[in-house]
C-alpha cells in the first residue's frame, strides 16, 4: 500500500511525464511516415522476441495455456501492426474533397493530424491485446501515450511495463501501474483523446471525466451478445462455433455470445451439440476439463464468487443445469454451465455474464426472438446462425449492435479492415486498422481559395437588390 507521500510523488511523476508528452506530441505533428513506422517495427520486434514472457505472464494471471495466448493476445496486436505498416503511407495522405459550383475555384482536402497525447486504459480480461493495440493505432496516428493497464493482471502489466520501458523513452509511451486511484489521477489532466476499453458503468464514469476537459473518447464497452439459431440450421456447425466463441479465456471475452435462442422444437438437439462440443474441445480424453490446460480460469477471488453466485440464482428461480456446473474455488475453475429453462428475471439475464456460464433460451417466431433482443441496451456483438436469407436480413435490418457475424462468432475481431466497437450502452467509437487510426487522428478540412478571389463576393454587404436576386437563385438552385 502506498503512503500518502508515495502517492504525491507518484501524481506528480505523471504530471510530469504528461508535460513532457505534450512537448513530443507537437514535434510528432510533423512525424514522418519512416518515423512512425519504425516505431512500430520496434513494437513488433520485441513482442516477437519476448513471446514466452508473455506467454508466462499471462499463464500466471489466467492459466491461458501458450497456444491461447498466441491466438488471443499475441496475433491480434502483431497482425495489426503488420496492416497497419502495409496501409499507413495512405492513411496519412488524406485525400481530396469534392468542389460544390459555388465553391468553384477553390481546392479542400482532408488532412489526418494527431490528436496528441492519449490515454489508453486498458481492462483485464485480455490483458496484453486490449492494451497494446489501442498502442499501435496511437503510435500510427503520431500521438504519445500514456498506458494505464489493469490491476486485476499484475503479472501481465509488469510485461507490458517491461516492454514500454525498452521500447520507448517515457516522453513517448509511459506505462503507470496502479488501482483505481491512479486512473482517478490521469483522468484529472486533459488528454487530447482517451481509448477506455471495460463495462459500461466504468465507461460512463471515464466519459464524465473527459467532458470537464472536452476530450474525445473511444469506449469499447461490452454488454448482452446473442445469437440467434435460425429454425433448421446446421446445429452441429453451430454449436461448435459457439462453443469456441463462449469458452475462449474461460468465458471472459467481452464479445462472447452472452445467450442463445433458439427455436422451441430445435432447443434439445442444439443443446446435445453444445454438449458434444465442449466435449471434443475440452475433454475429448475424458480426463476431466479440469485437467485440461487449454481451458483457462477465472481471473480472481471476486469474479469467481460473482459467477457461482449467477448458477446458484439461476438454479434457485428454476433453472436447469444442463451441463456442467462443477467448481474449485482453490483453481477459481468453473466448469462450462448449461442452462436451460432460463427467465428474464434471473441475474445471468440481467448483466453481461463475463464468464463459462450460457443461458438458453427458446423462441416461437423470430418476431419473438428479435423483441427480446431489443428489449436490452445496444450489445457490441450479434451472431446470426441460419441460411435463410430472409431471415438473417429480418434480423440484421430489425436489431441494432456494434458489429454482426453471421454463421460465425467472435472471429471478427481480429479483422483487420472491418471497425470494432459498440453502439450507446456498448460503445463509442471505433477501432483497430483504418477505423483505430481515426479514432486517434483530427480529420482536419484544409480550404484553399486563390489569392483576390472571393467566392462570396457577390453577397458581401451592402445589400442590394441585386444581393436579394443573388440569395434567391442560390436558395433555389443550391
Amino acid at each position: 500500500m502506498l503512503t500518502v507521500e508515495e502517492k504525491s510523488l507518484d501524481i506528480t511523476r505523471i504530471e510530469k511525464t504528461f508535460e513532457n508528452q505534450k512537448e513530443t506530441a507537437i514535434r510528432w505533428r510533423r512525424s514522418t511516415l519512416e518515423e512512425r513506422g519504425e516505431r512500430l517495427k520496434r513494437l513488433r520486434e520485441w513482442i516477437l522476441q519476448n513471446r514466452p514472457e508473455i506467454q508466462k505472464a499471462i499463464h500466471s494471471d489466467f492459466k491461458k495455456s501458450p497456444e491461447e495466448v498466441d491466438i488471443s493476445e499475441v496475433y491480434p496486436v502483431t497482425s495489426e501492426i503488420k496492416h497497419t505498416l502495409s496501409n499507413l503511407k495512405s492513411w496519412m495522405k488524406g485525400k481530396a474533397l469534392p468542389t460544390p459550383m459555388t465553391m468553384i475555384g477553390t481546392k479542400a482536402r482532408l488532412m489526418m493530424e494527431p490528436k496528441g497525447v492519449s490515454l489508453i486504459i486498458s481492462p483485464w480480461n485480455y490483458p496484453f491485446n486490449l492494451a497494446v493495440g489501442p498502442l499501435v493505432s496511437a503510435l500510427a496516428a503520431g500521438c504519445p501515450v500514456i498506458l494505464k493497464p489493469s490491476e486485476m493482471t499484475p503479472h501481465t502489466s509488469e510485461i507490458l511495463s517491461k516492454m514500454v520501458s525498452e521500447v520507448f523513452e517515457p516522453h513517448e509511451v509511459a506505462l503507470f501501474q496502479g488501482d483505481a486511484e491512479v486512473a482517478k489521477a490521469l483522468l484529472e489532466l486533459p488528454f487530447d483523446h482517451i481509448f477506455f476499453t471495460g463495462s459500461p458503468q466504468v465507461g460512463k464514469i471515464v466519459m464524465k471525466a473527459a467532458s470537464k476537459n472536452l476530450t474525445s473518447v473511444t469506449l469499447e464497452l461490452g454488454g448482452k451478445s446473442p445469437a440467434f439459431i435460425q429454425r433448421s440450421s446446421n446445429l452441429t456447425d453451430a454449436a461448435q462455433k459457439i462453443v469456441m466463441g463462449k469458452f475462449l479465456n474461460c468465458g471472459q471475452t467481452c464479445v462472447a455470445p452472452d445467450y442463445i435462442l433458439v427455436h422451441e422444437q430445435d432447443k434439445d438437439a442444439f443443446l446435445d451439440n453444445l454438449k458434444l462440443g465442449i466435449q471434443k474441445f475440452y475433454d475429448s480424453k475424458f480426463q476431466g476439463i479440469e485437467n485440461n490446460p487449454d481451458y483457462a480460469r477465472i481471473v480472481n477471488d471476486k469474479h469467481f464468487s460473482r459467477l457461482v453466485g449467477m448458477i446458484e440464482d439461476a438454479k434457485g428461480l428454476g433453472a436447469k443445469v444442463e451441463f456442467g456446473g462443477q467448481i474449485d474455488p482453490q483453481q477459481r475453475y468453473i466448469e462450462p454451465t448449461l442452462l436451460s429453462d432460463v427467465t428474464l428475471e434471473m441475474e445471468v439475464m440481467q448483466e453481461e455474464i463475463f464468464g463459462p456460464i450460457l443461458p438458453i433460451l427458446t423462441y416461437s417466431d423470430m418476431d419473438e426472438a428479435i423483441a427480446l433482443v431489443n428489449s436490452f441496451p445496444k450489445p457490441l456483438a450479434l451472431y446470426f446462425f441460419g441460411e435463410d436469407k430472409n431471415v438473417r436480413d429480418k434480423v440484421l435490418e430489425e436489431t441494432s449492435s456494434g458489429n454482426t457475424v453471421v454463421n460465425d462468432c467472435v472471429i471478427h475481431f481480429v479483422h483487420t479492415e472491418m471497425p470494432f466497437g459498440g453502439v450507446n450502452n456498448s460503445g463509442i467509437g471505433k477501432a483497430h486498422g483504418f477505423f483505430g487510426f481515426q479514432a486517434f487522428s483530427n480529420e482536419k478540412g484544409v480550404l484553399t481559395q486563390r489569392v483576390g478571389v472571393t467566392s462570396s463576393k457577390l453577397i458581401h454587404p451592402p445589400y442590394t437588390s441585386k444581393t436579394r436576386q443573388t440569395i434567391n437563385f442560390l436558395l433555389k438552385w443550391f
